[in-house]
């Protein structure tokens, strides 16, 4: 299938995204109220919330050079089974270091199916699509980052926390495994692509060196340790300030919904203020209302907060992929995904263990300003991403290129 062509897999790729993020966005709260009633501290959910991306800190690149050479047909599959399972068995578990164990296996599943997917889109798209396709390819994950929180509030509460959260936990797991039902067809299509198209490798300290890969990554780090401790630890804050899971689980939600509707006016978005000016834009905000978040404000405020703060954290994800898969060497760019994705796992490992500490010492809040600052140095970084040669909102398909430069290190 020819780059730009026959988009129906393309929406099967997201029905797939949305079930298995919202088994993942649904179980990571359950997760934060079953330690809570099985006696976890803050530092101990920092703990859990890190091994969920300790694993796949080690197999990404790997799983990333797999896909460069043709052998990506099992991760979709691959990934939703681990997904599940963990999902499934962290309910089941009833001490704190099993939970850490199978939150581990869930993260590694997630890993596992993230990695298959973005190659599928990078390998499917066009460079003048890849914005856009990767926009809405991200919108299946922030679908399942709005199903997962409300299901979860849902289905937690009571006097039986510990039996709720892990009632929602299993039900994580079947719901996960729906996202099988879209995927035999995208698969058998992408091997048949991808082993026309293997080749050497290419050396992962070329592929950091290739200009906009690094910023691509930190930027990406950043939005993405956002995300996962506002998951992880609103929950926590709901629990000092008397918030009920219900309503936890409704701002989480609204946030996600306004990431959505960040993804859907991404194009436009980008040809009125350009990628750079974007990326610093939102990343800015975003810092301003993390910190706002550790202020004890009203509930409607919070919302209104998260909402705004979903928006802004909706540019960095789908905009840090295409820098990446454009600024990598050609015949790298899975693995420059993966690379991508073990500074996220990296940030996920780092981020809530930090964020335990600190909310161990100054508070459940804490964390939140923790997230302002990096938001802050991922601004300063943005400001000196590469810019498209043609300005802003350009695309450079039909751009020929110059003798001696590669056309994929000018974004």
């Amino acid at each position: 299938m020819a780059p730009g062509g026959n988009r129906g897999w393309l929406l099967r790729l997201v029905i797939a995204f949305s079930f298995a993020q919202g088994a993942v966005s649904m179980a990571r709260p359950a997760v934060s109220y079953r330690a809570l009633a099985l006696g976890a501290d803050e530092r101990a959910i920092g703990v859990i919330a890190g091994v969920y991306a300790l694993l796949p800190l080690f197999a990404a690149v790997p799983l990333g050079r797999r896909t460069d050479h043709g052998r990506c047909a099992p991760l979709l599959p691959v990934g939703v089974v681990l997904i599940s399972g963990g999902c499934a068995m962290s309910g089941l578990a009833d001490t704190l270091w099993a939970m850490a164990v199978w939150s581990g296996v869930m993260g590694l599943g997630h890993l596992c199916f993230v990695i298959g997917a973005q190659s599928l889109v990078a390998r499917q798209s066009a460079p003048h699509e890849q914005d856009r396709n990767f926009g809405h390819f991200t919108i299946g994950a922030s679908l399942g980052q709005l199903v997962g929180p409300i299901a979860a509030g849902a289905l937690i509460g009571g006097r039986d926390m510990a039996g709720t959260s892990a009632l929602a936990l299993v039900v994580a797991g079947a719901g996960g495994a729906v996202a099988l039902t879209s995927l035999w067809r995208i698969e058998s299509r992408t091997t048949a692509k991808s082993r026309e198209e293997q080749g050497g490798r290419v050396a992962v300290r070329r592929i950091l060196r290739a200009r906009g890969v690094p910023a691509g990554i930190f930027i990406s780090l950043a939005v993405l340790s956002a995300t996962d401790i506002l998951t992880a630890y609103l929950p926590v804050v709901g629990e000092h300030r008397g918030i009920a899971p219900s309503v936890i689980g409704l701002l989480l939600s609204l946030r996600a919904a306004a990431t959505i509707a960040c993804r859907l006016v991404l194009t436009p978005l980008l040809r009125l203020l350009g990628r750079t000016t974007l990326l610093t834009v939102t990343c800015l905000l975003a810092a301003l209302l993390c910190a706002g978040i550790a202020l004890p404000v009203p509930v409607w405020a919070l919302a209104l907060m998260l909402a705004v703060l979903g928006f802004c954290l909706g540019v960095g994800q789908p905009l840090s992929m295409t820098t990446v898969v454009q600024a990598a060497p050609e015949g790298a760019r899975s693995t420059a995904l993966a690379l991508r994705l073990t500074g996220n796992r990296l940030g996920q490992v780092a981020a809530p263990a930090s964020a335990g500490l600190v909310a161990g010492v100054a508070g459940a809040a804490a964390p939140f300003l923790m997230l302002a600052a990096l938001l802050l140095l991922s601004a300063g970084v943005a400001v000196r991403t590469p810019k498209r040669p043609g300005g802003p909102g350009t695309d450079t398909t039909e751009r020929p290129k110059r003798p001696g430069l590669r056309r994929t290190s000018e974004i």
